[in-house]
């Protein structure tokens, strides 16, 4: 029988219900909070950043867990329900501050400043091998970020254009993800972009500009596909 008379096999499209955005917070035990401040106040920073790297690329339940309690130590804040893939890699966490049920996925490295803000909001999504430049970041509630996506809050002025751009001042620009946006795999935010609320930003795009919030945006440099409320109308 030729080949183009061969019937190909039928693939089913299917809708399951979501499951990490509906998931209700459960309180994390209150003796991993005090294990966590017993930690912070007995040890130094440096030597709680020595411990988070023995548990660091670990699969068991211990591991997660002592992933989970050392990041609190380290941290501004964190709230209930946190969870840490293997490999993460925080610098400077004592500037960040995370919301409840926060997933950090496998490979995920936030690059804080000792003297900057990163706050990530409750409920939020982010994929594995992220990158985040989060010396002046903040990510609102229920944020999905793709596994890849990267946000760059920061270039050099490349004045004087004598010397090497990479010895020339660091502008730091704020970035903020607002509520419910999407954000897909492999894209990028550049220094001083806001996100509007609801948003989604495309696959591998590289976003230079503000996105209105129900803002739909894909390209290299991303450019407004249609707004997510003209399908309601």
């Amino acid at each position: 029988m030729p080949a183009s008379s061969q019937s190909e096999p039928a693939v089913a499209v299917r809708e399951v219900p979501a499951t990490f955005g509906r998931k209700e917070v459960r309180p994390d035990p209150v003796w991993e909070w005090e294990f966590a401040a017993a930690l912070k106040e007995k040890h130094s920073r440096e030597d709680l950043h020595a411990m988070y790297s023995r548990f660091s690329i670990g699969e068991s339940d211990l591991d997660a867990l002592m992933r989970c309690v050392l990041v609190r130590a380290l941290c501004r804040r964190v709230g209930h329900a946190l969870q840490v893939g293997l490999g993460v890699v925080f610098r400077h966490p004592e500037t960040m501050e995370f919301g409840d049920a926060v997933f950090i996925g496998a490979q995920t490295m936030i690059q804080g400043r000792f003297d900057g803000t990163c706050k990530i909001g409750s409920h939020v999504w982010i994929g594995p091998q992220a990158y985040f430049d989060a010396r002046s970041l903040e990510l609102a509630d229920y944020v999905g970020w793709g596994p890849g996506a990267k946000v760059l809050g920061s270039a050099h002025s490349g004045e004087p254009t004598e010397a090497p751009i990479i010895s020339t001042p660091l502008v730091i620009k704020p970035v903020f993800v607002g509520f419910g946006a999407d954000v897909g795999m492999n894209a990028s935010i550049l220094p001083g972009v806001n996100i509007g609320a609801n948003a989604i930003v495309g696959a591998g795009s590289v976003v230079t500009q503000d996105v209105p919030a129900y803002a739909i945006v894909a390209g290299v440099p991303a450019r407004l596909l249609r707004s997510r409320k003209d399908a309601e109308k």
